[in-house]
């Protein structure tokens, strides 16, 4: 967890940092307090929401935990948690955070947009001014666009590149695209990797009975009741 830590907090402090100037420059008080809202909030409540959402995937289709569990022992071994430099020698991991970004988007219609100019879209006039939502959550289980979307499938994002969720790809879009994609893109990934593959690692997951996983739509789509489960070690009690 250290060498987690010193590598987020400098970015954190260079934002912080450059916002003080900003606000110094406008002399107001209210836009610092306004942007470490943001930066808390946005990032805190949705990597945790699609940490939650990983595991309730992985414990509803366990082939997919053994999986990523015999990959986590493959290259961390059993005698050591997980690092950051682990996390590029972990692609099935990073799939299985594809599929449930694809599956379950915490941000369902993404950031409101706003048209600069008028354009005209499959025939339909779109004013200037008119705000835009992008349904993700849509695109993600529409048949035409993803072989079989209601399965939870993994290794569909085995062409990385091609489902890169960086590149211009507009059937994956779960930080969005272009000039105005999430600027927390790189932390959140790291966030969401790092979390997931130390519970994982960590811990054997077993469900308690049988729980459906249904979605409560917001500004945030999250689990409709909290998870449930029952963990037990799975490395050594002292390196834990």
């Amino acid at each position: 967890m250290c060498h987690y830590l010193c590598i987020q907090y400098p970015i954190l402090k260079m934002c912080i940092k450059f916002h003080v100037y900003l606000c110094l420059f406008r002399k107001s008080a209210n836009s610092f307090s306004s942007f470490k809202q943001d930066l808390f909030a946005a990032g805190t409540d949705t990597s945790a929401i699609t940490v939650e959402w990983a595991l309730a995937m992985l414990l509803t289709n366990t082939d997919k935990m053994e999986l990523v569990q015999n990959e986590l022992t493959k290259v961390i071994g059993n005698q050591e948690c997980v690092d950051i430099s682990n996390l590029p020698n972990l692609p099935y991991l990073s799939d299985v955070i594809k599929e449930t970004m694809r599956m379950h988007p915490v941000s369902p219609l993404l950031v409101p947009h706003r048209l600069r100019q008028s354009c005209k879209l499959l025939g339909y006039d779109i004013l200037a001014d008119t705000q835009v939502f992008v349904n993700v959550w849509a695109i993600g289980h529409d048949p035409n666009v993803w072989d079989n979307p209601l399965k939870f499938w993994p290794k569909r994002f085995l062409d990385s590149d091609k489902m890169s969720v960086i590149k211009k790809n507009f059937s994956f879009l779960p930080f969005g695209s272009g000039k105005r994609i999430c600027p927390g893109l790189p932390l959140a990934v790291l966030n969401v990797e790092f979390v997931l593959a130390n519970l994982l690692h960590s811990f054997k997951w077993k469900a308690c009975g049988e729980q459906k996983f249904n979605e409560l739509f917001g500004t945030v789509t999250k689990p409709e009741k909290p998870l449930v489960a029952k963990v037990y070690p799975r490395l050594p009690l002292q390196i834990q």
